[in-house]
């Protein structure tokens, strides 16, 4: 029979009702065709592109041909090929540099690409008019001009400070600290700021805590309240209120307000309660959350400091919600409306991604680090974490929903029904040493011939030989005549040469496992490799069982199905 394996992370309040873990794959529709009407791949692993700063990235932006990277508290520009562009700077005789603008600002990052100064440490919120980029960094604001080169604090007496901002029609719009009030720039200059342009977000007594642009119209984000603002062309401020277009729900992580796939997404909150995820429903907020999501949710301590970024690749446009305290982090597939677990690998636990923010830059999507200054490229060819183990995992009930009758079952094989073959080139750390043996006094010849080796019983073979493979091979005697023990040299050493695919299963719901087991997925080539397990014996007083599955190895991972050998018990 077939056992559900396919599907998305579902694990609520009682393992026992629903204990179905996905950590870093996600399913595929299969529109056509398809062997089944989808299947589960591993999630993109990531190379290291550069380390700008000490970190940790806290905003990225791209514009024309360069990427902007806010980076501890620092502000750099980089180019296609990550080299750093040092405008604006004197560089010293000991290749340092110097602000000119700040002559006591000594920079210390040597041929980095340092621009200057941001304050705080906290995510940024950046956007750009075409020529200038805002950076806000709450409370403070920064502009760069983009043909000038120019980088400088916004000093404007009238500017109140800015927790997010976005670009509309010429305006830079950004929300105030601490109030209802929204405000705009100057028409195409950041640095002026009239001391009238503002309103106020007045149609819930609630205060504005984020903003976002989205379809020519702002999108005023309070803790119990949205509220929907576009360009109308007034003269004393050019932006108004839509008629209907207001919204009680409110957004508890500024940070978490993020657009992909024509629409908005945040994590919301209002008077009755918090933490269901929405997305924007022409001017309504659609639940987009399982009660799975919400349970694991709601138990986090703080979800204000949840931060959220999007991404597009292969079609699949994802939503990832990083919580900061509660080390975790969750992903919303927007092509299947499906949900996942993404993380790193640490210490034998999985931790919150490395990932903090995003920018697709030179035709890459590339994630700033949360805790240093790497830059990293996604890529769903890549299997490992910048070189670190990337685990996957996958745990689902053995039966399909409704057809467990409480009755014993003996499970006899487990085949999980996967790409084989797709080991890495060379041989596994595991892999016993092979021998050549040989009889007493039986020559061994080298690559060219010479020297032979005559090895006399009981006589040690004195030197290495390479043979034409190139491997090494050291000589040891017994008695019954020669033994060649081949020695691999390091380079032919490949973790995921033989990867194995673990298993365990629970027959109490979920509360406990059995020891791991693990068959192999295939050397390269080997295409033909079942991945199966068996004797698996009989469930117990629960007549119930949620298997795992999981791996390490840096190979390709796409899951078709499982197939569930098992037979009826009366008992």
């Amino acid at each position: 029979m077939k056992s559900p394996i396919l599907g998305s992370s579902y694990v609520i309040r009682s393992v026992n009702a629903a204990d179905n873990r996905m950590v870093n794959l996600y399913p595929e529709v299969i529109a056509e065709g398809g062997k089944e009407p989808a299947y589960l791949q591993r999630c993109p692993g990531y190379t290291l592109r550069a380390t700008v700063g000490n970190g940790p990235i806290r905003g990225l932006w791209t514009l024309g041909n360069y990427l902007y990277v806010v980076s501890g508290d620092g502000f750099y520009r980089l180019d296609a090929s990550f080299l750093g562009q040092t405008t604006g700077f004197l560089e010293l005789e000991d290749g340092s540099f110097i602000l000119l603008e700040d002559s006591s600002k000594i920079v210390l990052e040597t041929g980095s690409a340092y621009v200057g100064y941001v304050s705080g440490t906290g995510p940024v919120s950046m956007a750009d008019n075409g020529t200038q980029i805002f950076i806000a960094a709450n409370p403070d604001g920064y502009i760069y001009n983009s043909n000038t080169l120019q980088f400088a604090q916004i000093t404007d007496e009238d500017f109140p400070g800015a927790v997010t901002v976005g670009y509309l029609d010429g305006y830079f719009v950004f929300n105030e600290p601490n109030s209802q009030r929204v405000w705009v720039t100057a028409l195409l200059d950041g640095t002026s700021i009239d001391p009238l342009d503002f309103a106020s977000a007045e149609g819930s007594p609630d205060g504005l805590v984020s903003l976002i642009i989205d379809h020519r119209e702002a999108w005023l984000f309070g803790t119990n309240s949205v509220e929907v603002w576009y360009n109308s062309g007034e003269a004393d401020f050019p932006l108004s209120r839509i008629q209907g277009a207001f919204n009680e729900i409110g957004c508890i992580a500024p940070y978490s307000v993020a657009k992909m796939d024509n629409s908005v997404f945040w994590l919301g909150a209002d008077a009755r309660g918090q933490g269901i995820v929405y997305r924007a429903q022409g001017y309504q907020g659609q639940r987009i959350s399982t009660h799975a999501v919400e349970f694991a949710i709601q138990q986090y301590d703080n979800l204000a400091d949840a931060v959220g970024y999007t991404y597009q690749q292969d079609g699949h446009t994802f939503y990832v919600l990083n919580f900061t305290d509660a080390d975790t982090t969750w992903v919303y597939d927007a092509a299947t409306g499906s949900w996942h677990e993404r993380a790193a690998f640490s210490r034998g636990d999985f931790k919150r991604h490395r990932g903090n923010c995003h920018s697709r830059f030179d035709g890459e999507p590339i994630i700033g680090d949360y805790e240093n200054g790497n830059l990293y490229a996604f890529s769903l060819d890549v299997f490992s974490d910048n070189g670190a183990t990337q685990k996957w995992l996958r745990s689902w009930r053995a039966l399909p929903t409704g057809q467990n009758n409480l009755k014993r079952s003996t499970h006899h094989s487990l085949q999980i029904d996967c790409e084989t073959g797709v080991g890495l080139d060379g041989y596994d750390p595991f892999d016993p040493p092979d021998k050549i043996a040989t009889q007493t006094s039986i020559p061994i010849n080298t690559e060219t011939g010479d020297p032979q080796i005559v090895a006399a019983l009981g006589t040690q073979v004195p030197e290495d030989i390479d043979t034409e493979s190139g491997l090494h091979t050291l000589g040891v005697t017994e008695d019954a005549g020669l033994n060649l023990v081949i020695e691999r040299p390091a380079s032919s050493i490949k973790v995921g040469a033989n990867p194995q695919l673990m298993m365990r299963w629970s027959d109490d719901g979920g509360h406990t496992w059995t020891e791991i087991r693990s068959t192999s997925m295939g050397r390269i080539g080997r295409y033909g490799t079942r991945a199966i397990f068996r004797r698996l014996g009989m469930t117990t007083k629960l007549r119930d069982r949620v298997y795992e599955i999981s791996g390490t190895d840096p190979v390709k991972v796409a899951i078709m199905g499982a197939e569930l050998t098992i037979s009826a018990t009366s008992a």
